[in-house]
């Protein structure tokens, strides 16, 4: 399996579902910001509303930091609708839900099971110059934790700033930071 990391994200233009309205994203819209593409597998299931309602609920934290939520889904752009409309869990949610009926996002990010052309639950961040930074992917019975994610977009942000300092495990806004060189080999 080749990584993705580093790799930048396809040109690509789908549907979606955001405020209220049906409107067109396309990766135009990323330029110059950080986003989270957050696959999950379908609408009006188990697990996934229990993880977008904890994106939505950290929404302003990402907001914050500079950097957009899209949540994706292999349903279309009327299911997230109608499930916003359906599920006060779901009404909570403010960032775009992305359609990708056709599965060429899940399948570019390495996340679309084709034996039911669902998205596994993948989380990846883009820095602002369109390059994937952070790939993490589970299995569908494995809910995910928002506040991790803060960590790791607070982390990558930090690392793409400050690029000679790297962030150890645990690290948090404030801590101290690594200095990569021969004189921390064997010393950590």
């Amino acid at each position: 399996m080749k990584t993705i990391i580093n790799q930048e994200i396809p040109d690509f233009s789908v549907e979606a579902y955001v405020d209220g309205e049906f409107k067109t994203i396309k990766r135009d819209d990323l330029k110059g910001k950080w986003a989270i593409f957050f696959f999950y597998p379908a609408d009006f299931t188990f697990v996934c509303p229990t993880e977008l309602v904890d994106m939505a609920e950290n929404y302003d934290k990402f907001r914050q930091l500079g950097a957009e939520v899209y949540s994706v889904s292999t349903d279309s752009q009327f299911t997230h609708k109608a499930w916003h409309d359906a599920s006060e869990s779901i009404r909570k949610v403010r960032f775009p839900m992305l359609s990708d009926k056709t599965g060429m996002l899940s399948e570019y990010f390495g996340v679309l099971n084709t034996d039911d052309f669902m998205a596994y639950r993948g989380t990846f961040v883009v820095n602002p110059e369109g390059k994937i930074k952070i790939a993490e992917v589970q299995d569908n019975g494995i809910g995910r934790n928002a506040d991790e994610l803060v960590r790791k977009l607070e982390a990558a942000q930090f690392v793409a700033e400050h690029g000679d300092q790297v962030c150890p495990a645990r690290w948090r806004p404030g801590d101290s930071t690594l200095t990569p060189g021969i004189e921390l080999v064997g010393k950590i």
